[in-house]
């Protein structure tokens, strides 16, 4: 099987999953996040760093589980392009708390 290279939207996509993943852990250890999760840390790692780009979706709706991130909320921060960048983002997702 081959595999066709990333496109860079797709490298893009990746490095804003990393970096929401790693707001979203904030001080919690990577790996009892990993392990919670039930992935290696070594995969949430890579995902974390970009160097996984396109993690499967079970992966990652695992990790966003542990994190208490709503996949809509990942779903709409990673597909939120340079362009869209001055919109603000939910308040879970920027680490600030929701009104009650």
């Amino acid at each position: 099987m081959v595999r066709l290279p990333l496109t860079p939207a797709e490298v893009e996509r990746g490095q804003r999953l990393g970096a929401l993943l790693r707001r979203a852990r904030g001080e919690r250890s990577m790996l009892l996040t990993a392990l919670d999760a039930g992935v290696s840390p070594e995969t949430l790692r890579k995902i974390e760093s970009g160097r996984i780009a396109t993690p499967a979706f079970p992966t990652i709706a695992a990790i966003a589980d542990v994190l208490g991130l709503s996949l809509d909320a990942v779903w709409s921060e990673i597909n939120t392009s340079d362009a869209g960048a001055d919109l603000p983002r939910p308040a879970h997702v920027a680490g600030e708390r929701l009104a009650s």
